[in-house]
């Protein structure tokens, strides 16, 4: 039987993970050398785990051939038509009655009209570059080339150049990293600096499954607002002072997305690499930095300047009701649509990935298409979308962000359909999964374990979780393979955090 969430899920990645020589209008381009950020075990479908033998984090050729796999073991390829542009999505004369959406699509040249009883848009938020050139002044008058990151592709045309990044997150690094063996000198420009990460986190696991665990998670919300900021900060810091790197944000306490980048410091300390605050002003052939440096000689300029999210083939109002802001409960439905049948996947971010948020966002949406999940009201979706906005302020420092709490909302997705997994009641019927569950890796696994879609391979495939993350780093076995060892974490963590407790109260 067909299940509308991995036939959107299978239509979406495969699209988004195409590489090509050259940019395509319209489409998501990534250059040569991208790896994932998010490691396998935390970034499969919830019901088909990779491959023991694939490496924790990939080059994107493998992501596509697991994609690949997926949609043929599940018998998906036959309903996806390929190389079909959508150019217009209306609601029909009827959608009052019916909630049916008319669709204009073109392939060779040819446009073909049909009606949907519900539509979910997946095209993601990586499409549209943002090229803030008017940002700039004279920009207009550099004598070089300037370009946006989604047209880099590889480094040779960069060898023995003078190149100036603009922007430090995951795709400046990147890419000012890999051209720092070939140019003869890059610079970052960054407006606020940023918290850059290690794929390799404590004791050499991935970081992901360390850091993204449920304890972790309650004490982030549960300790003072105070406790927890020292905490995150200092952890942090613990790879590197990133003071000393000039890449200290300017509100390090704010949990904004990190860069993940295993080179950067030491691209740094090699000199290959600099970090410079943002460009006050471009002349012919420099730029001159907000503390009144100069950058000289520049031959090429990159923008890793992010995306706009648009969708041009849907009236704007839709989805942008308030304000000309994003206005969609759960990030997913728009709450003024008098049927509910549109639903926006995969426009979130967070410390998760993408492959099981977008799962649970379309099962969720399959639910509410299939009348069998009701939304809450109008007035009750808005009131929900202003509180986000609030604790977004907090968290993120912007209140209109993408970003969100990954394990927050991951629950709040499960508790709609049914999909949450009980801790409570695991603790008392299986206290070995329990403890794997909330102490270990928040693995996708855990919304397979019960309710709709439950999964009969889940509970192993958490049990088990550790052993595919090891395989691939143990290609010469030495000794016994490790585990993390949850109770020495959960006593270290609590014993620090009430000698802290005990501090505060006692000065206060």
């Amino acid at each position: 039987m067909m299940k509308w969430q991995d036939v959107i899920q299978v239509l979406r990645l495969l699209v988004s993970c195409v590489s090509s020589d050259h940019a395509e209008e319209g489409r998501a381009s990534i250059y040569q050398s991208v790896f994932t950020n998010s490691s396998k075990e935390m970034m499969c479908f919830p019901d088909f785990p990779y491959p023991d033998d694939y490496p924790n984090y990939m080059h994107h050729s493998k992501l596509q051939e697991y994609i690949k796999t997926f949609a043929q073991k599940k018998n998906l390829l036959r309903y996806i038509q390929f190389e079909t542009l959508v150019s217009s999505i209306k609601k029909c004369p009827s959608f009052l009655v019916t909630g049916q959406w008319e669709v204009v699509s073109e392939k060779d040249g040819k446009q073909e009209s049909t009606i949907f009883d519900a539509i979910m848009i997946c095209s993601g938020h990586h499409v549209y570059p943002n090229l803030p050139t008017d940002s700039f002044p004279g920009l207009h008058q550099f004598q070089g080339h300037y370009l946006h990151s989604r047209d880099y592709k590889d480094p040779d045309t960069f060898k023995g150049k003078r190149i100036l990044v603009i922007g430090l997150g995951n795709s400046g690094s990147d890419i000012a990293v890999e051209l720092s063996r070939l140019a003869t000198q890059v610079v970052i420009s960054t407006r606020s600096g940023s918290w850059v990460m290690s794929r390799v986190w404590d004791n050499g696991y991935p970081w992901d499954m360390v850091y993204v665990t449920r304890f972790a998670s309650f004490l982030r919300n549960a300790l003072p607002s105070f406790v927890s900021d020292w905490l995150y900060v200092k952890k942090m810091n613990t790879w590197f002072k990133h003071e000393n790197f000039g890449l200290m944000p300017l509100n390090g306490s704010l949990r904004k997305e990190p860069v993940f980048n295993d080179e950067l410091p030491s691209r740094i300390l090699c000199g290959t690499v600099s970090i410079k605050p943002n460009v006050k002003e471009f002349t012919e052939t420099s730029a001159v930095f907000e503390d009144g440096t100069v950058f000289e000689a520049i031959d090429s300029i990159i923008f890793a300047t992010g995306y706009d999210y648009a969708y041009p083939f849907l009236d704007d109002s839709i989805i942008k009701s308030r304000n000309n802001e994003v206005t969609l409960f759960k990030g997913i439905f728009p709450p003024l649509m008098e049927k509910p049948t549109l639903a926006v996947i995969g426009l979130v971010q967070s410390l998760g990935a993408a492959i099981p948020t977008a799962d649970l966002q379309a099962r969720w949406a399959a639910k509410v298409f299939a009348n069998s999940c009701t939304l809450p009201t109008t007035n009750e979706m808005m009131d929900d979308i202003d509180e986000k906005m609030g604790k977004k302020l907090k968290w993120f420092g912007q209140s209109q962000t993408l970003q969100t709490d990954y394990i927050t909302y991951m629950d709040e997705l499960g508790s709609f359909i049914g999909a949450k997994p009980n801790i409570p009641w695991l603790f008392l019927t299986d206290p070995q999964l329990a403890l794997e569950v909330y102490f270990g890796p928040c693995s996708p696994y855990q919304f397979r374990l019960m309710g709709p879609g439950k999964w009969d391979g889940a509970r192993n495939a958490i049990l088990t979780q550790w052993d595919r993350t090891v395989k691939p780093t143990r290609m010469r076995a030495v000794g016994k393979a490790q585990r993390p060892q949850h109770f020495y974490n959960l006593l270290r963590i609590l014993s620090f955090s009430v000698l802290l407790l005990a501090v505060w109260l006692t000065f206060y």
